[in-house]
């Protein structure tokens, strides 16, 4: 059975009114592979930027972006900031740069880190800190320029994505402040996608480099009347009105998020866009925002509501098997429950990295952490804590969830 998101994801492959920022993408690109302007040239890296509030399809463009770069054949880093996460030191570095050091033993990453292992290893979580004190963040943050020059050398073309920024813990937001510059020396494109208006004070220096003439961020704008008319026509079929499809645009303030979720209601409740669908519109464009969005989990039922505050809780740790425990589920229960989820649009349809639950879209996984009572979320964190630890994800891990814990 093909359910409506999945349709609307499917036939939304291209980006609505984003080919500025498309062109400005492929520009880089053929720079950073040395082929732009003709003959082979040299490999030119920098600096891309894109902002924009929340649900104006900065996370799109990203997936967008990670697609094209790994279709020229360029090595792709990825991380993404998270908002329960964002007090964890170079929690968003070891994103980036985790994946490529697990494949490696202890005596391989030794050679690549060289002198810097021994300060930048217990940081990315290669290794346990023996001396159980914090890292100099400036040690560190020297130590990951040579990691990242090194990677971007012998792995080029090379690009580095982050998503949502302004979640980005300060210890790797102050490291890519400093880093990025240098990527115009390296064959090496930094793409990165922020809410500005909520980047904390302490990101200010954040905003030099992304907000400079030379790599002045690109800014995501609303879509037009026609645009989020195609999106509904094309989930409803092609006979819906234009009044219909006007006030579709209305309700979402041409918010691409927004859209693309009424759309997929719309085409689940087997509306067609007449005039007499307009009630049913107004119900459908409040379930998409933020209380929407929590009501409409809380129908699905306690276990679901548990498995996705359980996700929420546990951020990057959210194993199907973590979660279910955290969640107070079986297995096989947990793998029914995720299911459904997914086919509400609760949880993106794929796992994430190393198999992790994630929600459809940061504004649902705020939407849920924000709705889970303060006393429950204490004593889930304190569950969380646990899980990590028995299933061996280290104590660096539970010490997050422990911070939580007033006790």
């Amino acid at each position: 059975m093909n359910h409506g998101w999945e349709h609307v994801r499917d036939v939304r492959r291209e980006l609505l009114e984003r080919n500025t920022e498309l062109d400005a993408l492929e520009r880089a690109l053929s720079r950073l592979r040395g082929t732009a302007g003709g003959p082979v040239a040299a490999q030119r890296g920098g600096l891309l930027s894109f902002a924009g509030s929340a649900g104006m399809g900065k996370t799109a463009l990203l997936a967008e972006v990670r697609a094209r770069a790994a279709a020229h054949g360029c090595t792709v880093l990825s991380a993404r900031g998270n908002e329960q996460e964002h007090g964890m030191a170079f929690h968003v570095v070891r994103q980036l740069v985790q994946p490529v050091l697990a494949g490696y033993d202890e005596a391989t990453c030794r050679t690549v880190l060289g002198s810097w292992y021994d300060i930048v290893a217990p940081a990315l979580g290669l290794v346990a800190d023996a001396g159980g004190s914090s890292p100099d963040p400036t040690g560190v943050r020297d130590g990951l320029d040579w990691l990242v020059t090194r990677l971007a050398v012998q792995q080029a073309p090379t690009v580095l994505v982050m998503d949502d920024a302004q979640w980005a813990d300060q210890e790797s937001l102050s490291w890519l402040t400093a880093f990025a510059p240098r990527a115009e020396d390296l064959p090496m494109l930094v793409v990165v996608a922020y809410r500005p208006d909520e980047l904390p004070r302490s990101a200010a220096a954040f905003r030099k480099p992304a907000e400079r003439h030379a790599s002045r961020p690109y800014v995501l704008t609303p879509l037009t009347c026609d645009a989020v008319s195609s999106i509904i026509r094309d989930a409803v079929g092609d006979e819906a009105e234009e009044k219909f499809c006007t006030e579709c645009w209305a309700v979402t303030d041409g918010n691409p998020f927004e859209a693309v979720e009424l759309a997929a209601g719309l085409r689940e409740r087997g509306l067609k866009g007449c005039r007499d669908d307009l009630p049913a519109l107004r119900e459908l464009g409040s379930a998409v925002k933020g209380k929407g969005l929590v009501e409409r989990l809380d129908r699905l039922g306690g276990a679901a509501v548990r498995l996705a505050w359980a996700v929420a809780v546990l951020g990057t740790s959210a194993t199907p098997e973590v979660t279910a425990g955290v969640a107070a589920l079986g297995s096989e229960s947990g793998v029914d429950v995720v299911a459904q989820l997914r086919e509400a649009r609760i949880l993106a349809p794929d796992e994430g990295p190393d198999g992790i639950l994630q929600f459809a879209h940061p504004l649902i996984a705020t939407a849920v952490h924000r709705a889970i009572p303060t006393a429950l979320r204490v004593g889930m964190h304190n569950v969380a804590a646990e899980a990590v630890v028995e299933a061996g994800l280290g104590p660096t891990v539970a010490a997050r969830h422990l911070l939580e814990v007033p006790c």
